[in-house]
């Protein structure tokens, strides 16, 4: 029986878009959570978090990070974590990886899964990273066009200013002043 061999990474079941769904953005750096790393590799979270444990050199902080309670707390409503506390559900706050600890992640599980799912996470980070400098590059040229606008309407403002001060002058001109009638004006005897 012939064995089946690992798709290519362009033609894997998990679409580019489900993985750049679950790409956060927290503490200002582009993360992905343990728990969607350990669905994308089909692993359990609990084994995915024990192998980088016992990797951690590998692991520094700009790969790799625990989440704050406070940070934690919102991702739980938003992609449905379970309480930490109680029974069932998790019992330790979640990683989160960024892209370089992403990459690292390959070497730690060494699944052929494992590296094909990096290599569509990794393009998926680099995707999301051309699309933010795109809309910096936008956003630029939106703020010189807003700038270039404001200066027009300010030259515009100035020069209303100065037409009406010119169409008050002309109808100053236009206008006679009042004229007085010609000739003696005839009063009458004060009277004592």
């Amino acid at each position: 029986m012939p064995k089946k061999s690992a798709a290519p990474a362009g033609k894997l079941l998990i679409p580019s878009q489900l993985i750049e769904r679950r790409i956060y953005v927290i503490r200002g750096q582009k993360v992905m959570l343990d728990r969607d790393l350990a669905e994308i590799y089909k692993v359990a979270t609990f084994n995915l978090n024990k192998a980088v444990k016992r990797n951690l050199h590998r692991f520094p902080e700009d790969f790799m990070f625990q989440l704050s309670p406070e940070e934690a707390e919102p991702l739980r409503f938003q992609i449905g974590m379970s309480k930490t506390e109680g029974r069932g559900g998790r019992r330790t706050l979640p990683y989160a990886f960024t892209e370089h600890g992403v990459a690292m992640l390959s070497s730690v599980l060494s699944s052929k899964q494992a590296v094909q799912m990096n290599i569509l996470i990794v393009r998926a980070f680099v995707k999301l990273r051309e699309l933010l400098s795109t809309h910096k590059d936008l956003a630029r040229k939106i703020e010189q066009i807003e700038a270039t606008q404001k200066q027009q309407a300010h030259v515009q403002q100035q020069h209303s200013a100065i037409l009406v001060s010119v169409v008050q002058d002309i109808q100053k001109l236009k206008t006679p002043p009042a004229s007085r009638a010609i000739g003696f004006v005839v009063r009458s005897p004060k009277k004592n």
